[in-house]
């Protein structure tokens, strides 16, 4: 009997419907006439998973005694003698009760495997072991129970069950899934919006993984060699010319014609100086890409063909969009162009868009990054012109029977030079005059082949062939100088420009620059050194790149800016002439230092300029919030030392406690006050210490009506490191305010839960909430909600909590409570050395089971 086939349902998160899903296909194969049993299902009291188990034939579970208690599990044993073809367990990831047959479900079902049972299962991403590390990072849950991904990735077919976070949370509100007692602590932890993309983005992904298997699996046993463009992955090239923008929008319309398609946009920069694009259309474009969701990469290659087919196979990709050269027609004497090149040395599995644009043919221009220095191959280029060809065409006229005579001898000769003049510079044309100028003497002067010359006139037109073809070279090279010289300076002038805009918009951020610096010149870091004075050491201000010097002397280029900072790069020695335009980087860098230390500057003031209007608004509050009090104590203590009233001991009694009653009014509002000061000032010093919650919290409730609070911190929560004093405050002020604007003396509630490194307090009132574009003001000082009474306070409570809480390293934010109502969370971090127990009273059965 061969092995059984294993099916999975695999699901995000618990709920979205994988046993429903499981079950379906059952009815489905009994349709058919298929011999299908449930060997175990949880339906945990989901009725409309409970009633797919209708029809189905289910066989009995086995109970299995442990601590004084019962417990069921599914019996392999009664499956087996059964013989089903097809056998549903639920929960793969289950781990058995001691005293089972197996330690793990995934055990048992391997057991059935082998019997040649097919399984039809279900499992959720979170509960796959190599995960276990991401999820609890994502949920702050610890999965106890866990399957090895060997054992899933083995099934025979994998089904992924997806739902959005949205329709999940729909589905529990309705109660499909939990019951109403555990529906807000369900949607406030675990089932968080945030959790539950990122669980779906988990289980996509990896079950994007396992098809790649499948596929490459598909393709090894059927010997498919060509590549299969599943996904999609576009390169765009470009030359920091204005059709980039062209090509980006173009490849934008490609990538939206697929699922998961990627665009990767790379510019190759010459490694020998300044870049030949504009940086300003640099920026822009890269700003482009990132807008349509693609990344920018900046590569160095002199060889530009070669390297952008190196960085386009190097990240996969299936297709480059390049656009149409912009060299006129006569440019092409220099070569096929880089498009055309691409394209021919691509390959059959890498396809090559070349998109028109505005730009096309109307020239490209020199390179303007290289000044007055050739390139290897093309001063190569012209020795070989300069020195072999003289040689060739000597060869080549002797073999005439009758040659074109001397004059037109010369000419050819001279052609060679100035060519070797326009490929190689002034060197390799000397070298060719000279080398033709003997050519001519020995072969082609009577007497040929001596090196003398008979003919004066001959003489004569050696002499003037030598000295024209040294005028000639002469002049091309000065020329093709000059060329590069003023297309160098219109590169510095755009740079120039550059910096010059920068300043004018105001940008302030120094690691840009220094990007921009480390682009622009090939550099692999450049850091800002500055020093206080001359015998003080320097420091780092900023740095883009590994490994940036410490000090000027220790880098290859060191650009002076005043006496006691320095730009310092590290990757090359710069040419001469590169140093003014890196002089401009280096000026604008410490104006942009400058610039930020002003922000901050301005942020201290603005500081202040807050505490003052603090205080106004403080002198406001005190006038009114503190005068009432005041006054109704000072009335009731008038009342009882009045000899003309004989006051019965109720009354005294009564007035006792209005005094009483307005002197705690008194001091929460100074103690409020003082704390407000003391955050403004940043005087504030937490002694944190190591607590429980449980130690804390309750003392903070002294001051709220008994009855009025529902409290649920469980024991097995970790210890929080907290200031006690600071925690009480701020457990106290946001709990009244709770209290305060819970409807009909309705209890709020006051929870508790671990979540990875945190540990999160959440107060819960049913009120009227607070909309979402005022939850940020209202921990504002001095801000009270629309609905408070006047009398309840100078508005403090809030901010003053807030505070506290983020001067303990903690965060205090206001959330919806569901179904309507307010919910403050104080999150806290956990004591560090201790094991963090999970509460496991807000998790879904399916997590924790």
């Amino acid at each position: 009997m061969g092995r059984g086939t294993l099916r999975i349902y695999l699901g995000a998160a618990p709920g979205v419907g994988k046993t429903y899903a499981m079950l379906a296909e059952a009815h489905r194969r009994v349709e058919r006439g298929t011999d299908c049993v449930v060997a175990l299902v949880e339906h945990h009291d989901r009725p409309r998973t409970e009633v797919m188990l209708h029809g189905l034939e289910q066989i009995p579970r086995s109970e299995i005694d442990y601590r004084s208690a019962v417990f069921t599990e599914m019996d392999v044993d009664a499956v087996l003698e059964r013989a089903p073809a097809v056998a549903l367990v639920d929960e793969l990831a289950h781990t058995n009760v001691p005293g089972s047959r197996n330690a793990k479900r995934w055990q048992d079902v391997e057991e059935l495997l082998k019997a040649g049972i097919d399984v039809i299962s279900t499992v959720n991403i979170q509960h796959l072991e190599s995960l276990g590390d991401v999820v609890e990072s994502i949920t702050g849950v610890r999965q106890q129970e866990t399957v090895p991904d060997e054992v899933v990735r083995r099934a025979d077919q994998i089904e992924l069950v997806d739902m959005s976070p949205q329709a999940l949370r729909r589905r529990m509100a309705h109660g499909n899934i939990y019951q109403p007692d555990k529906l807000d602590a369900a949607l406030s932890n675990y089932f968080r919006p945030g959790n539950l993309t990122a669980l779906r983005e988990l289980a996509l992904l990896w079950t994007a993984d396992r098809v790649d298997e499948y596929l490459q699996q598909y393709r090894g046993e059927h010997n498919i060699r060509t590549t299969w463009q599943a996904r999609e992955r576009i390169v765009v090239g470009l030359t920091g010319g204005p059709e980039g923008r062209t090509l980006i929008r173009r490849a934008s319309r490609m990538a939206a014609k697929g699922s998961g398609s990627e665009i990767l946009a790379v510019y190759i920069a010459r490694s020998d100086g300044l870049t030949s694009a504009s940086p300003k259309e640099l920026a822009v474009q890269r700003t482009l890409v990132e807008d349509v969701g693609g990344t920018f990469h900046h590569v160095i290659g002199d060889d530009i063909p070669a390297a952008l087919l190196e960085f386009a196979r190097g990240v996969n990709a299936t297709q480059i969009v390049l656009g149409s050269s912009r060299r006129k027609t006569w440019q092409y004497i220099y070569g096929p162009g880089v498009g055309a090149t691409v394209a021919r040395e691509s390959g059959p599995d890498l396809d090559v868009h070349i998109v028109t644009h505005e730009e096309v043919a109307k020239g490209r221009g020199l390179p303007i990054a290289r000044g007055a220095r050739l390139g290897r191959a093309r001063i190569v280029s012209g020795w070989l012109v300069g020195v072999a060809g003289p040689a060739l065409l000597s060869l080549l006229l002797r073999s005439l029977e009758n040659g074109p005579g001397l004059a037109n001898d010369v000419l050819l000769f001279l052609f060679l030079t100035v060519a070797a003049a326009l490929l190689g510079g002034l060197r390799p044309a000397l070298a060719s005059a000279a080398v033709g100028v003997m050519l001519l003497n020995y072969w082609f002067t009577p007497p040929t082949q001596t090196l003398t010359v008979q003919d004066p006139e001959n003489f004569v037109a050696i002499v003037i062939f030598f000295a024209v073809a040294v005028a000639v070279s002469s002049v091309v090279d000065l020329a093709a100088r000059r060329t590069h010289q003023a297309a160098r300076l219109r590169a510095e002038s755009e740079i120039l420009s550059f910096l010059a805009g920068s300043v004018l918009r105001g940008e302030t951020a120094l690691d840009a620059l220094l990007e921009r610096v480390r682009e622009t010149f090939a550099m692999e870091s450049v850091a800002l050194l500055e020093r206080a004075s001359d015998v003080d050491p320097w420091t780092c201000a900023g740095f883009v790149g590994p490994a940036p010097v410490a000090r000027p002397d220790d880098a290859d280029v060191d650009m002076p800016v005043g006496d006691n900072m320095a730009l310092a790069l590290s990757g090359r020695v710069l040419p001469a002439e590169d140093r003014r335009v890196l002089g401009a980087f280096a000026a604008q860098a410490a104006v942009v230092l400058d610039r930020q230390r002003l922000v901050s500057e301005a942020d201290r003031a603005r500081r202040l300029a807050e505490g003052n209007r603090i205080r106004t608004a403080l002198l406001a509050a005190v006038s009114h919030d503190l005068r009432t009090p005041l006054a109704g104590i000072k009335a009731a203590v008038s009342s009882l030392r009045s000899d003309d009233v004989a006051w019965s001991p109720e009354d005294e009694a009564e007035l006792l406690a209005g005094i009483e009653d307005g002197a705690d009014r008194l001091d929460h509002l100074v103690g409020n006050l003082l704390d407000m000061s003391r955050l403004q000032t940043g005087t504030v010093t937490p002694l944190i210490r190591e607590i429980d919650l449980d130690e804390v919290v309750p003392m903070a409730l002294g001051g709220v009506p008994e009855g009025s609070v529902d409290l649920d911190i469980p024991e097995t929560l970790p210890m929080v490191a907290v200031d006690p004093g600071l925690l009480e405050r701020v457990v106290a002020n946001v709990v009244e305010n709770a209290v305060k604007y819970s409807p009909g003396g309705e209890p709020i509630a006051v929870a508790a839960s671990a979540h990875g490194e945190r540990v999160e307090l959440r107060v819960v009132d049913r009120g009227r909430g607070v909309p979402d574009e005022a939850k940020e003001r209202i921990f504002e000082p001095f801000q009270r909600y629309g609905d408070a009474p006047r009398g309840a306070g100078v508005g403090l409570g809030l901010a003053v909590s807030r505070g506290f809480a983020e001067a303990m390293g903690g965060t205090l934010d206001a959330e919806d409570t569901p179904g309507g109502g307010l919910t403050m969370v104080l999150t806290l971090t956990a004591a560090p050395g201790r094991e963090q127990a999970q509460d496991r009273a807000v998790l879904p059965a399916e997590a924790t089971s």
